[in-house]
Formats: structure tokens, C-alpha cells, sequence
């Protein structure tokens, strides 16, 4: 049972960053694998429809491996103006690759979701992410992690305030729980990917042909 985060900011000191390190310590608790993907390190470049296969970047060749080989996910991004950092959602966009895959996209994963905001919201960030978990067709857990005023709670040394802690853990737990359920079992039946694959998101062929 694999669990992959992905998040971060550009930011050298970034806490959502810190914040998926901690709920990745929690799902391995719960006896997953766990890899991480820091966007800062990854360093992807803007995603394009047009891109083709074999211009692909070698970081996001492994990006979407590992995704495709997860059965849970995390996320953590920050809050910008209301919705995630471009740079997280531009790694959200690079997983339109896993298109052809079969299950293509997100099928039957299990995701959880982090935020961080420095004012007294958070949750527009995670309601962002959710509708991009439903759009790659997978499976949000419904406990979710928004972190208000993140600055009261992380540090130049991480996170101090053991409640936060206790509550990503307690994510990273129920994402492996949740994935492991779903691993034993069939969800999504032929008939909905079918019907799924005529709504969103189009496969790469349509992209580029629709491109003016």
C-alpha cells in the first residue's frame, strides 16, 4: 500500500509543506509507503497541452508513475487569493498524462486534503482541491485539514502545536484505511468510466485538437 504527497510552494520555508510531511508520518502509521513530492524541488515547468510524450520532463515522468502507482494521496498546498498556488496547481495539471492509463487518471484513489493560510481562512483551498480530485475521478476522504493563521502554528523549526499534528496524522491514517478499503474492491464500474470518459477531463488527443 503506496501513499504519495504532493505540495509545497515555492517558498524555501514553506508549511504546507511541513503540514504533508507530518500527515505522511501518519499514514505511515497506518502501514503505507509513503514518497513525497516537494513542488519547490520539482521545478516543473508549465504545463501545455500541446507538450508532446517525449519532451516530457524526466520529474514529471516520475510525478505521474508514482501517482498512477498510488492507491492514497495527500495534498497540501497554501492558500493564494482565495484558491491553491499556481505552482501546486500546475503539478495538478501535469497528472493529465494518466489519461491513457488504465484506470486512467485518478480512479479509485483515496486523497486527502491539506491547506495553509496566513488570515482566518483556509478551506477555499481544500474545496478547490476537491473539485479537481472529482474531476480526475477519485475519491476525497472527508476529513479534511484546513490550517488557519498557519504562523501561530509552524516555525523556522516546523510545526509546534501538537493538536495540528495529532489532526494531519490522524488524515494520513484514514487515507491509508480508506485506500486499503478500496483496494479490495471494485468501485468504478465499466459503465461509469464510460460515462466518465464523456464528461472531464478530455484525454490529451482532445486537448491539443481542440487547441484555435
Amino acid at each position: 500500500m503506496k501513499v504519495v504527497g504532493i505540495g509545497g510552494s515555492l517558498a524555501a520555508q514553506s508549511s504546507s509543506l511541513a503540514a504533508l510531511k507530518i500527515a505522511l508520518e501518519g499514514a505511515a502509521e497506518g502501514g503505507a509507503s509513503t514518497e513525497l513530492f516537494d513542488v519547490r524541488a520539482l521545478a516543473l515547468p508549465m504545463y501545455s497541452p500541446e507538450v508532446k510524450i517525449k519532451d516530457v520532463p524526466e520529474s514529471v515522468r516520475r510525478l505521474c508513475d508514482r501517482v498512477h502507482e498510488a492507491a492514497g494521496l495527500l495534498w497540501a498546498s497554501p492558500l493564494y487569493h482565495g484558491t491553491i498556488s499556481g505552482s501546486f496547481k500546475n503539478a495538478l495539471d501535469w497528472l493529465q498524462l494518466l489519461s491513457d492509463r488504465k484506470p486512467a487518471f485518478l480512479t479509485d484513489k483515496v486523497v486527502g486534503l491539506i491547506s495553509t493560510a496566513g488570515g482566518t481562512q483556509g478551506l477555499q483551498a481544500v474545496n478547490t482541491m476537491e473539485f479537481v480530485v472529482r474531476a480526475l475521478r477519485g475519491w476525497a476522504v472527508p476529513l479534511v485539514i484546513p490550517i488557519p493563521q498557519a504562523w501561530r502554528v509552524f516555525d523556522q523549526e516546523g510545526l509546534h502545536d501538537e493538536g495540528v499534528a495529532a489532526q494531519l496524522k490522524a488524515l494520513g491514517r484514514e487515507v491509508t484505511r480508506a485506500a486499503k478499503q478500496f483496494a479490495s474492491k471494485v468501485l468504478t464500474t465499466p459503465d461509469a468510466e464510460r460515462a466518465e470518459a464523456q464528461v472531464q477531463p478530455i484525454t490529451e488527443k482532445e486537448a491539443t485538437s481542440s487547441e484555435s
